[in-house]
């Protein structure tokens, strides 16, 4: 065989281990090479997140130092006496104030100093107003004050006012005085004398202005019209409910009243606030003497009302209920009580009793009549009375209640009455018509006793 074929047929040498470590060497030196450059990029991202958070740490720190300064300005400030923390506190309110005003801190400070001037000056003028009354009251000195008479007259001081108040609004006084004397309220009203009839007639056509008497801040007011000094004729109004500027337009006419006569007589308009369940008060009354005008023409006017103490409280006054049912024909008539009756007896009391009469036409069909109160002008009844009234009827009969005082040796003489149903009048016809149009239901009502001559008269025209 040749050699190149003896050379082809050898084995191949086997590759030597020291050149496999040494690629092996060379693998590994490339890795630590890259994990080197790995770590390099890992100590730099380390690096700039440890100045990042140093930046942070900074920021933090600036933030914090301002609160930490103020806080150690604050621990600082525990230790300072209390003026100076008060001083401290002035300055920060005041900057703040300046802040917010726009103004600068002197003027703040000017502010704040005027103020405390005005509020120490009213406190000084108070206090010293009221030691200045004190020494008025207490008098020159403490020397020879007597205790005693001063406690038994301590009230009356405190009601008396200063005199020297007294003395600066002396006139402010007088116009109140003046003001009170107005708040009365005015009255218009209309005379006419007729000539040829001897008749007076008079118009009440409205009043203004008047007193709120009731709780709801108005009144009831009524007109009483009279001559005196007879009062033997005596008329009234309808009562106008919760108002002070009442309309009337009601003529009533004073028949057979000479020219003469009536020169000597005094015509009376008498306003009354009515009360259902108490006495009613009287607002005032206008006088006109009818000597001082001219009844030859027609007299219109408007007058003040002056106060009076009331005219209706001389005979007294009575508080009974009227209850009607229609279907059975019934009238009950309750007699309550009676207060400030006239004294009639010599020991200045009275007996009372009260008659109730139902008349028709002038005719008296029935009459009843209460127990007698001894002496007593305040007598309290609470006594029932029922009388069969049909219902065609009730509108043609009249109602009088009289209150009588008993005399067991002579007669017994009437105190005052009242008259109510087809000829009442006033507050009388007021309570019936409130009968009436509540059927089956007691009204009660308190009422002035009229003149038992002045009802006579009343009755005598029922024929």
């Amino acid at each position: 065989m040749p050699p190149n074929a003896k050379s082809e047929t050898e084995p191949e040498p086997a590759p030597v281990a020291g050149a496999e470590s040494a690629a092996d060497l060379e693998t590994a030196n490339q890795k630590l090479e890259e994990t080197t450059h790995h770590s390099k990029f890992r100590e730099l991202d380390q690096q700039e997140q440890q100045a990042a958070e140093s930046q942070r740490i900074a920021q933090v720190e600036t933030t914090i130092a301002p609160k930490t300064t103020t806080e150690a300005e604050e621990a600082a400030t525990t230790s300072v006496p209390v003026i100076k923390k008060i001083e401290h506190a002035g300055e920060v309110v005041t900057e703040a104030i300046a802040e917010r005003t726009g103004l600068p801190t002197w003027g703040v400070v000017a502010i704040i100093i005027l103020v405390f001037l005005v509020v120490f000056g009213i406190i000084f003028f108070c206090v010293r107003r009221f030691l200045k009354k004190r020494r008025t009251k207490d008098g020159k000195g403490k020397k020879g004050v007597d205790m005693k008479s001063v406690q038994l007259l301590g009230s009356a001081y405190k009601e008396k006012p200063d005199m020297e108040e007294l003395t600066e609004n002396a006139e402010e006084g007088d116009e109140e005085d003046k003001q009170s004397e107005q708040k009365l309220g005015r009255l218009n009203f209309k005379l006419e004398y007729d000539f040829n009839s001897n008749s007076l007639a008079v118009t009440v056509i409205q009043a203004e202005e008047l007193p709120a008497l009731d709780m709801g801040g108005t009144s009831d007011p009524y007109v009483k019209v009279y001559l005196l000094p007879d009062k033997k004729k005596k008329f009234e109004t309808k009562v106008h409910r919760k108002t002070l500027s009442p309309v009337f337009n009601e003529t009533f006419t004073f028949k057979s009243l000479p020219y003469a006569d009536a020169m000597n007589k005094t015509l009376v308009f008498a306003i009354f606030d009515f009360d259902r369940f108490s006495k009613h008060d009287q607002i005032g009354e206008v006088k006109v003497p009818l000597c001082t005008i001219d009844l030859a023409q027609t007299i219109e006017e408007w007058r003040d009302l002056i106060s009076v103490e009331g005219e209706g409280g001389q005979l007294g006054d009575i508080c009974f209920s009227l209850r009607y049912v229609p279907t059975a024909g019934k009238l009950t008539v309750v007699i309550l009580e009676a207060k400030n009756l006239k004294k009639m007896d010599v020991g200045g009391l009275s007996d009372p009793y009260v008659k109730i009469a139902i008349m028709q036409n002038g005719k008296r069909l029935k009459k009843k009549k209460t127990s007698i109160k001894k002496c007593t002008l305040n007598p309290y009844y609470n006594e029932s009375f029922s009388f069969e009234v049909p219902f065609e009827q009730i509108q043609k009969i009249c109602l009088v209640v009289t209150v009588v005082d008993y005399d067991r040796i002579g007669t017994s003489e009437p105190i005052g009455r009242c008259i109510l149903g087809c000829m009442g009048t006033g507050t009388e016809l007021r309570h019936w018509s409130d009968m009436l149009a509540s059927p089956r239901r007691p009204i009660a009502q308190w009422h002035t006793l009229k003149d038992p001559e002045e009802t006579d008269e009343i009755l005598k025209n029922m024929k």
